[in-house]
Order: structure tokens, then C-alpha cells, then sequence
């Protein structure tokens, strides 16, 4: 199976689970880093579309960090795949030479299929919620994740 160029939502909804899975703790960007298998830096951009969309809230200082600002049910996979995808296609559309008959046909039965493809995926990420989809085992403690030394810096195992 190939891998897709655009990983926002499967990040989203990961860092979004794991904010259900240990509710009331506010979790730092590079605790969430550890869990999700990205940056912080790349985290935190999608967390700032989640925020825009209000799903999220954080708090500066060192009691702060990321938290979820609604209930996990108020939030379906269809609101979060809206929010991180935005208006990108789903599928890739190439550009082929505007005097080819085959390529124009085909980008505009590309762009039929596109829109397709995309409200199907709404209508079933829309049947489901953060709630329906948190891990077996959770609520679960914040010391599941250790951030990675460099990060804490340089304490070993911090948390």
C-alpha cells in the first residue's frame, strides 16, 4: 500500500484521541509528538487547525498544554477531516497540455470523480466521533508518554 503526501488528518485524529484517551490532563506538543510519530512543529500546525475549528484549547506555562474544548462525542471525523483538508483535492489532478483532446477529457472526468470521491468519504468520516473510536483501556494517565530527552531537555525519561 502506498503512502499518501498528505498526513494532516490521520495526525488530527490521532492527537485528537489521545486528548479523549487522557482527559483532564492538558498535554504538552512534544508529549503528543511521542504518540503521534511526528514533530512538534508539524503537531502543533495541525493543532492550530483544530483550535480554528474549535475542537481544541491550549493553555501556555508550565501547567499548560493541549486539551480538547468539546466533548469527544461533539466531534465527528467528517468536522476534523473538514478542518485539516480544507479545499485540496483527494485525488491527484495533473495538468496535461491544453491542446490534448485524451488529457482534457480525462482531467474532467477526473475533477466528476474527485467530487465524488470526496463526499463520500464526509458522509462516512460524519457517521463517526472521537468518542466511538478511543482506545480500548482509556481513560489512560499521561505517564503512558515519555518525551524524548532532547526534548525535555535533556532530562532522560521526563515526562
Amino acid at each position: 500500500m502506498s503512502s499518501p503526501t498528505n498526513i494532516r488528518f490521520a495526525v488530527a485524529y490521532h492527537a485528537l484521541s489521545l486528548l479523549a484517551s487522557i482527559p483532564g490532563e492538558p498535554l504538552s506538543s512534544e508529549q503528543m509528538a511521542t504518540s503521534v510519530g511526528s514533530s512538534p512543529v508539524y503537531l502543533r500546525r495541525v493543532l492550530g487547525l483544530l483550535r480554528r475549528a474549535g475542537f481544541v484549547e491550549s493553555r501556555p506555562g508550565i501547567r499548560g498544554g493541549w486539551s480538547l474544548a468539546r466533548s469527544s462525542a461533539a466531534i465527528s471525523l467528517g468536522d476534523v477531516w473538514r478542518a485539516v483538508q480544507g479545499e485540496e483535492p483527494v485525488l491527484g489532478i495533473h495538468g496535461p497540455p491544453p491542446d490534448c483532446p485524451v488529457g482534457s477529457s480525462v482531467s474532467a472526468r477526473l475533477a466528476e470523480v474527485e467530487q465524488r470521491v470526496a463526499r463520500a468519504i464526509e458522509a462516512s468520516l460524519d457517521e463517526l466521533t472521537i468518542a466511538d473510536t478511543v482506545p480500548d483501556g482509556a481513560p489512560f494517565s499521561a505517564d503512558i508518554l515519555t518525551v524524548p530527552a532532547e526534548a525535555a531537555g535533556g532530562r532522560l525519561g521526563a515526562r
